[in-house]
């Protein structure tokens, strides 16, 4: 088969379309041939030697993707070969086929074209495992998700939106903030030229954000505190603002707040806190609003997986909105 191998840690044009041995389908395993894939900036880590891939799991880019399902494994019940899905994966996506944990895949919503899927998986289930599963998230609650035109950025305002709570969110242009409102937040903040714990204090009347949903890490972990309520929740799932800052531990036990760091791919497929529970939890509760059109996914672009380098590009410079995908073939 054919896939996006890297050359050599660097800069985008390091990745190569290039022939690589078919995955292996093991016990418990579906393999997927692959319509799209999307681009994550976990990804672009991997590019440049920063974020290698979990023990056992595929080094090839790519952490969730749809397609049909064109082979079984040992121990599989559930699905069958022709079966169109989508699928979390720990890599292996940016290719024409992948060998995945059964537990992991997900059904194609309907009224979701194929390749379209691929740009639900990765967000539907980081934002699900970490606002609702893990903060709380619930109606009345306030909310603030940094980056709000992301991938993950704009699954949370809708799903957030969907549950009843208060949205508040920030992004660095005009456009993107328009995007954002019209996904359902209430308050946009143009982290360029605002301050988000002025504008939140000053919509809340002082009392802050229940849950903090951010991808910046090191350089907002002050604010963040800052702008939580009593109680209020803190998850941290990415480190673009850096990974080492001061914590205020007492601002923090004078809020009664607490502070989470999690990530997805590291998890294990089953077991306590496994990749398992939250697919199911994701195809419980979020799967029928996609259906309903009331959650969809936002896609920017879509480009053939051969100019991944290119997707690469639009991604580091964040002049996207929503998701980029790769389209299985040249």
């Amino acid at each position: 088969m054919r896939a996006v191998t890297i050359s050599e840690p660097g800069g985008p044009d390091v990745l190569e379309w290039t022939q690589v041995p078919d995955p292996v389908c093991g016990p418990g395993e579906v393999v997927i041939d692959v319509a799209a894939t999307a681009v994550n900036r976990a990804d672009l880590l991997q590019r440049q030697g920063f974020y290698p891939p979990p023990k056992g799991a595929s080094a090839i880019l790519g952490l969730e993707c749809s397609g049909i399902v064109s082979e079984i494994g040992e121990d599989v019940a559930g699905w069958s070969v022709g079966d169109e899905v989508c699928a979390l994966l720990a890599g292996g996506g940016y290719a024409e086929r992948v060998a995945v944990p059964a537990v992991q895949v997900l059904p194609k919503p309907s009224g979701v074209e194929l390749a379209t899927a691929a740009a639900l998986p990765e967000v539907a289930c980081t934002v699900w495992s970490n606002v609702f599963m893990l903060a709380g998230l619930r109606r009345g609650d306030s909310f603030l998700v940094h980056g709000g035109s992301s991938g993950i950025g704009t699954m949370a305002i809708q799903l957030a939106a969907r549950a009843g709570a208060r949205v508040f969110t920030t992004a660095g242009t005009a456009a993107k903030l328009d995007v954002c409102r019209e996904l359902g937040a209430e308050v946009g903040v143009n982290y360029r030229d605002e301050d988000f714990v002025e504008r939140v204090e000053e919509a809340t009347d002082g009392r802050g954000v229940d849950v903090v949903l951010d991808n910046m890490g090191a350089k907002y972990l002050a604010r963040n505190v800052d702008v939580l309520a009593d109680g209020g929740r803190l998850v941290i799932i990415g480190m673009q603002g850096g990974a080492k800052a001061e914590l205020d531990i007492n601002a923090l036990l004078r809020k009664r707040g607490s502070v989470h760091a999690t990530a997805l791919r590291s998890r294990p497929a089953t077991g306590p806190g496994g990749k398992a529970d939250i697919v199911t939890a994701v195809q419980h509760d979020v799967w029928p609003d996609v259906e309903r059109g009331v959650v969809r996914p936002i896609v920017d672009r879509r480009l053939p997986m051969s100019r991944a380098a290119e997707a690469h590009r639009v991604v580091e410079s964040s002049e996207h909105v929503g998701k980029v995908l790769l389209v299985a073939g040249d």
